[in-house]
């Protein structure tokens, strides 16, 4: 399995300072026309996957007609897909029972986006190919919440890479585009990628997505930090953090667990393909060897009371 690699860098957005031109570096470019979406997909499908939105402007082609942009979650953001059933009458109450219980899985699930996004629409399930998940990325936030445990290395959240040979089930939603300078900078340690999902059944979207991928410690302290220490220190120095992007990580315990759950109200197909398609930072263990190995226990544990709300799946 070949890990294909983006080679595009990336300038900063709104106000960090742009990246400077290099003889080893070359932007991947897309053209893409604000009126018709359909141009935008062909064009993505010659240039798929490396194509790297570089700045603000770039977000902007990829608007449909009505003001909203399409992001790709693959961890936290996953949610659940209402299925559809026929009705017939001697179960119709075994109907309303199913009915009920994917509803409850749909709305619990999407909570977790909606806490990100609180305007989404069009919350939908789809497949992405040529990337896999790996639990990579040190995430100051947990231990702002306390999940963190650096004793253990059990400190890292998902991120996505491109690899071939690999397919991921995601989902995708829309924001608006007054939400995407906020989008921006919450994920400002990522890079940025115009990718275009299909449906489950192989069929292409009309219109690109947004995904967060693998960047890399040196392009956020040169590139977003404008290779300032103070600034670097804001975000991760306070928490002795000298390193973000890691192979000697483990998944944070409680978030592993919220992303598994949420997977798993997908239904059988999301949940198999996260539990064999995401990867411990070695890119060896895949998240269902681990829970059966060292991470034993993880699904039975609880979250912390003051995070529960978060990390319920």
């Amino acid at each position: 399995m070949q890990t294909a690699t983006i080679t595009a860098p990336i300038n900063l957005p709104f106000q960090l300072s742009p990246l400077t031109s290099g003889a080893s570096h070359r932007r991947a470019t897309l053209s893409l026309s604000r009126t018709a979406m359909s141009s935008a997909a062909a064009a993505l499908r010659s240039a798929y996957p490396v194509t790297e939105l570089i700045d603000e402007s770039d977000f902007e082609p990829l608007l449909s007609p009505d003001g909203y942009i399409s992001i790709c979650g693959f961890g936290s953001l996953l949610s659940g897909a209402h299925r559809r059933n026929h009705l017939h009458f001697p179960y119709y109450y075994l109907f309303l029972l199913i009915v009920n219980l994917t509803l409850s899985f749909f709305l619990s699930a999407e909570r977790s986006a909606r806490s990100t996004f609180p305007d989404l629409a069009n919350f939908r399930t789809a497949r992405l190919n040529g990337f896999r998940r790996v639990f990579a990325h040190v995430a100051p936030v947990f231990f702002e919440r306390g999940i963190a445990n650096p004793q253990t290395m059990e400190i890292s959240s998902l991120s996505v890479e491109p690899c071939d040979g690999e397919t991921l089930v995601v989902t995708v939603f829309e924001i608006t585009k007054s939400e995407i300078p906020d989008f921006i900078k919450r994920e400002v340690e990522f890079r940025f990628l115009a990718v275009l999902p299909e449906t489950l059944d192989g069929k292409s979207f009309d219109i690109p997505a947004v995904l967060c991928a693998r960047y890399s410690d040196e392009e956020f302290f040169n590139i977003r930090c404008k290779g300032n220490k103070e600034i670097y220190f804001q975000q991760y120095g306070r928490w002795n953090i000298d390193k973000i992007w890691r192979d000697d990580v483990l998944p944070c315990r409680v978030y592993l667990r919220h992303c598994v759950l949420a997977a798993k109200n997908l239904g059988e197909t999301a949940y198999n393909n996260f539990l064999e398609h995401t990867y411990l930072s070695d890119r060896k263990t895949t998240i269902r060897e681990y829970l059966a190995t060292t991470g034993a226990g993880i699904m039975e544990e609880q979250p912390p009371e003051s995070v529960r709300h978060r990390y319920e799946g």
